[in-house]
């Protein structure tokens, strides 16, 4: 293998799943135990500690994983928020069928909601900020369009893999690197540059902190571009960093006094939750990279809640897990109730979560765009914040 990773079709043929899942599955064969219909809940018993809410993302792909296999998928909307306990997926049918894609599904989920989640968080907390997703570097160049797709629909404004228009449908999102200045040899050569290169769509945001003070860099630029400059970016390395919220004020009034006050400022470098709190009255967005890349994990197990008993659904688990399927159903902003799947809703205003999805292998509901599954988490958002 040149690169070593997983393709569609080992995936779907149920090749890329732990040892013990295959070596279950011959041993109720051995016990000629050919029909094990149960319900087998995904959910999350703890989620991150200070976490409130994660974001329930990856179920388009889980449904093209389950695709022609003979089970009903009950979930909630792609984007949904949710909280610990809570069931986002319920997988009906045989066992013997689906039990081997533990491994698949689970990890898709996890991965997913595990970067929207950071990425809805940074979001609820710049709101009208904008936010770019710089992260692909952190991650294996395979998983690329999908750590796109999952912080963009967790809320990121913009995104930097030059695929992304492809199956995002959005332009890709970027400034320039460091490389541009040192190979030109001269921060103001290089900028003219680039602005002589790009066609009118790409914002003209120049980095300014390559070979002099971000002040001195950033008077530069806007000197050269004037109206055409969008915006600076400040990607202080730590050991130069010091107080940035000052270097940052810094950099504004300078533009401020000089005639740029059109200009934006947008900061990078190990940006987190904290940083966002601190500077994101000072600046006009961020470059957010490895802790979205690299996020908290959204800890997605699965279990069987359920096993169909002469004719009827029976509670079944094992310790440590609420027994039978369950509905949550959503009663204003984040106010849920859990009941047992078929029971009715506590009042009319109650909406059910879980939707049916896949019908024996067939999906059944038209799936939105990323667009749309991000408009859906910042109105999620929106409501928590009112």
């Amino acid at each position: 293998m040149e690169f070593y990773i997983a393709d569609f079709r080992q995936i779907k043929e149920g090749k890329i799943t732990d040892v013990y899942f295959e070596r279950t599955l011959k041993t109720l064969e051995h016990l000629g135990i050919k029909d094990a219909k149960v319900r087998m809940e995904i959910h999350s018993y703890g989620l991150p500690k200070g976490y409130e809410w994660a974001v329930f993302t990856g179920l388009e792909e889980v449904l093209h994983l389950l695709e022609g296999v003979p089970v009903n998928v009950y979930a909630m909307p792609e984007g949904t928020l949710f909280k610990e306990i809570e069931p986002v997926m319920i997988i009906e049918g045989n066992y013997l069928d689906f039990g081997i894609y533990e491994t698949a599904f689970l990890g898709i989920l996890r991965h997913y909601s595990s970067i929207s989640t950071k990425a809805a968080r940074l979001k609820s907390l710049a709101m009208d900020k904008t936010l770019f997703f710089f992260g692909l570097r952190s991650l294996h160049p395979a998983l690329a369009p999908m750590a796109d797709r999952a912080a963009y629909i967790g809320g990121m404004d913009g995104v930097s893999g030059s695929m992304s228009k492809e199956y995002l449908g959005i332009e890709p999102s970027g400034t320039m690197p460091h490389a541009l200045m040192l190979i030109v040899g001269d921060n103001v050569k290089a900028w003219k540059a680039f602005d002589e290169a790009m066609g009118p769509e790409v914002l003209r945001i120049a980095l300014v902190d390559t070979f002099e003070d971000e002040r001195t860099e950033a008077l530069k630029a806007a000197t050269l571009l004037g109206k055409k400059l969008y915006g600076v970016r400040l990607d202080t390395p730590s050991s130069r960093r010091g107080n940035f919220r000052k270097i940052i004020q810094e950099v504004r009034w300078t533009l401020k006094i000089h005639g740029y006050d059109h200009v934006k400022i947008f900061a990078s470098g190990g940006i987190d939750e904290d940083d966002i709190i601190a500077l994101k009255d000072v600046v006009d967005g961020f470059g957010v990279g490895t802790s979205v890349a690299f996020p908290p994990s959204v800890d997605f197990s699965a279990d069987i809640v359920e096993k169909y008993i002469d004719g009827k659904w029976v509670p079944f688990t094992k310790r440590g897990k609420w027994p039978g399927a369950k509905q949550v159903y959503r009663c204003g902003k984040l106010n849920d109730t859990i009941t047992l799947f078929d029971r009715e809703p506590p009042s009319s205003e109650c909406k059910p979560l879980l939707q049916k999805y896949l019908e024996n292998g067939k999906i059944i509901k038209p799936l939105p765009s990323p667009k749309e599954i991000r408009e859906y988490v910042i109105k999620q958002l929106t409501e928590l914040s009112s």
